[in-house]
């Protein structure tokens, strides 16, 4: 389930504020997005898996509560509050939620070189 809370182009929030669980699975509300980049908060009941899969944008979690472990190109990374993770663009990954889960994940577009 996603939730959209604004496209403006400020925003003020208490995360803490923000968390809901659901009682299985996923909880995401896009905080703010534009162009080039959206934040969204991510609330994972315990035990839920996020299968692999990649994105076309650069991503940073950001853990705020709970205990999980992300898979990033094969290696395992425990998550805790106060993690916080780059993840290259087209990086394979997947999640598991340990027990109750909250991160904000900011994607951000991929940077070309220019020559």
């Amino acid at each position: 389930m996603t939730n959209s809370i604004t496209t403006s182009p400020s925003l003020i929030t208490q995360l803490q504020e923000q968390i809901e669980y659901p009682s299985a699975g996923v909880l995401s509300k896009v905080l703010l997005k534009d162009n080039s980049c959206q934040y969204t908060l991510f609330c994972l009941a315990a035990n839920t898996d996020i299968s692999e899969h990649t994105s076309t944008r650069n991503a940073t979690i950001n853990v705020i509560e709970g205990r999980g472990l992300l898979t990033l190109s094969g290696e395992d990374i425990v998550l805790k509050a106060g993690v916080f993770v780059f993840m290259p663009a087209n990086s394979p990954h997947a999640l598991k939620a340990e027990e109750n889960l909250t991160f904000l994940l900011t994607l951000s577009e991929k940077v070309t070189e220019i020559n």
